[in-house]
């Protein structure tokens, strides 16, 4: 799992060279071996940590250059039950929305050298089969980046809908 989160934190400076002016997100999961609910097989595993990081990356992108952004996340519950599948990939069944998604972190933005403002988040979404959402229905994922979205928004950018009105 070491390999993992060192791909990872790689693959996120790979990303971030190329917006060298944008914000820098980092992305560290603290003991995802023990998360709640992540796909059995370790590939699977490390695929949606790796979209995972993704998704916190391309929304950190919108924080002001010179604001870093520090994810720690502490544990992952997907939407959906997991049961091991009969082909290649595990199958992820949701029934009646009584299995909602949650995202545990702590977070942090500096600013040269400085934390100017961190704290910890606790993300659901219990309502998540009741929302529309912007991501396709392929996306295994589109409960969760909804949840992120909803997060970032109100967090680091809770004026925004404002100054659309």
């Amino acid at each position: 799992m070491k390999n993992v989160i060192r791909t990872l934190a790689v693959s996120g400076l790979l990303a971030l060279a190329a917006g060298a002016a944008s914000a820098q997100v980092t992305v560290n999961y603290i003991q995802p071996d023990r998360f709640s609910d992540l796909p059995f097989s370790p590939w699977e595993r490390e695929e949606v940590l790796e979209e995972l990081t993704e998704h916190f990356t391309s929304l950190g992108a919108k924080l002001p250059p010179g604001q870093n952004l520090r994810i720690d996340v502490q544990d992952v519950d997907l939407a959906g039950r997991i049961h091991p599948g009969r082909g290649v990939r595990d199958i992820r069944v949701i029934r009646n929305g009584a299995e909602w998604p949650r995202i545990d972190l702590h977070y942090a933005i500096e600013s040269n050298g400085q934390v100017l403002r961190s704290g910890d988040a606790q993300l659901r979404d219990m309502s998540f089969m009741d929302r529309r959402g912007r991501y396709a229905d392929g996306d295994t994922l589109r409960y969760e980046r909804r949840m992120i979205d909803d997060w970032f928004k109100s967090t680091f950018m809770p004026n925004e809908g404002a100054a659309r009105r």
